[in-house]
C-alpha cells in the first residue's frame, strides 16, 4: 500500500487564508499584527527559515522587524534586542531564531522575554501553562503536527503515539499536548530517544509515530506497524540537502506520512502565523 501523503504545505495554504481574513479584520480595527525576529550569526538554513517566515508575514498582511546580529555579538547586545521587542507595541509577537552561534546563552535569552510575546510557545511560563492545560501560545511544531493530523481525519484521541526525541521544541511539548484530556488530543504518548536499545520495540507499537530525533533515516520500515501515521518532523542537513529522520521505504507501510519536504515545516510556521494573529487580537481587545 502506499501511504496518504500528510501535506502540511496545502494545509497551510487554507490556515493562512484564514488568518488572512483575521488580519483584515484586525485592520478595520487600526491593528496591525507585528511580528519580529532575532538572528544571531550567519547559519545558513537559519536565515533560510527567518526569511521564509518574512515572506509569509507579507503574504498575509503582518508586518514584521528584523535584527540581525553578528556571531560577534555578546550576550548583554542580544538581550538588549529582546528587550526592546518586549518594549515595542508594534511587535506584538518574537523569536530568536536557534540555535544562537557557540559562546551564547539561548536559555537565558529566552527567559529575558514578555511570554505574551513568545511566538515559539517555548518559554517556561508557557510551557507551564501547557503542562496545566491553560490557554497560552502553544509551540509552533507540536501545534503543528496536531492540526495536520486532524485535518487528514488521523485518530487521536485513544490512540497510542510514539515519539522518537525528548528535545525542548519538539518532543516534550508535543507529549504534553497530545495526551491532554482535550478535541484532537487524549492520547497515550510514549517518548522515547535515540539512547534506548531497541527502538522498534517501541515504535511497532505505535498508532501514530513522530519521528523528530534528527537523525536522518532512523526509522525504517521494519520499525513501523502498517497502517500507522508517521509523521517526519525532525530534520538535519548534509551541506544543502535536507534529510529526513524517516526513510524513504516507509511509504509502503505506512497508512499516513508527511513527506520530507513539504510536510511538517510549513505547518510550523503557519501556526507561527497564527500566534502571531491571536496576539494581536488579544492587543486589539485590550485597546477597545
Amino acid at each position: 500500500m502506499a501511504a496518504i501523503v500528510l501535506d502540511g504545505e496545502a494545509v497551510a495554504v487554507e490556515i493562512k487564508g484564514e488568518l488572512r481574513r483575521r488580519v483584515e479584520a484586525l485592520a478595520e480595527d487600526g491593528v496591525t499584527p507585528g511580528l519580529g525576529t532575532i538572528l544571531v550569526g550567519d547559519d545558513g538554513p537559519s536565515a533560510n527559515y527567518v526569511s521564509m517566515k518574512h515572506r509569509d508575514c507579507a503574504e498575509i498582511g503582518i508586518g514584521s522587524v528584523h535584527e540581525h546580529l553578528p556571531a560577534t555579538a555578546t550576550q548583554d547586545e542580544v538581550l538588549e534586542v529582546f528587550r526592546q521587542f518586549n518594549d515595542d507595541p508594534l511587535i506584538d509577537a518574537y523569536l530568536a531564531q536557534y540555535p544562537f552561534p557557540k559562546g551564547l546563552d539561548y536559555e537565558s535569552a529566552l527567559l529575558t522575554a514578555d511570554p505574551a510575546k513568545d511566538v515559539d510557545g517555548l518559554h517556561p511560563v508557557n510551557l507551564g501553562k501547557l503542562v496545566m492545560g491553560v490557554d497560552a501560545p502553544l509551540p509552533c511544531t507540536p501545534h503543528g503536527i496536531q492540526v495536520l493530523l486532524e485535518h487528514y481525519g488521523v485518530p487521536i484521541a485513544g490512540a497510542h503515539v510514539v515519539i522518537v526525541g525528548r528535545g525542548l521544541t519538539i518532543g516534550r511539548p508535543l507529549a504534553n499536548l497530545l495526551s491532554l484530556k482535550r478535541p484532537n488530543a487524549n492520547a497515550a504518548v510514549t517518548v522515547v530517544h535515540t539512547g534506548v536499545a531497541d527502538l522498534g520495540a517501541y515504535t511497532r507499537q505505535a498508532d501514530i509515530l513522530v519521528a523528530a530525533a534528527g537523525s536522518p533515516g532512523m526509522i525504517t520500515a521494519d520499525m513501523v506497524k502498517p497502517g500507522a501515521a508517521v509523521v517526519a518532523a525532525g530534520v538535519s542537513f548534509e551541506g544543502k540537502k535536507l534529510l529526513s529522520d524517516v526513510a524513504d521505504e516507509v511509504a509502503e507501510v505506512a497508512g499516513w506520512l508527511s513527506p520530507r519536504i513539504g510536510g511538517v515545516g510549513p505547518m510550523t510556521r503557519a501556526m507561527l502565523l497564527r500566534n502571531t494573529v491571536e496576539a494581536a487580537e488579544r492587543r486589539s481587545a485590550a485597546e477597545r
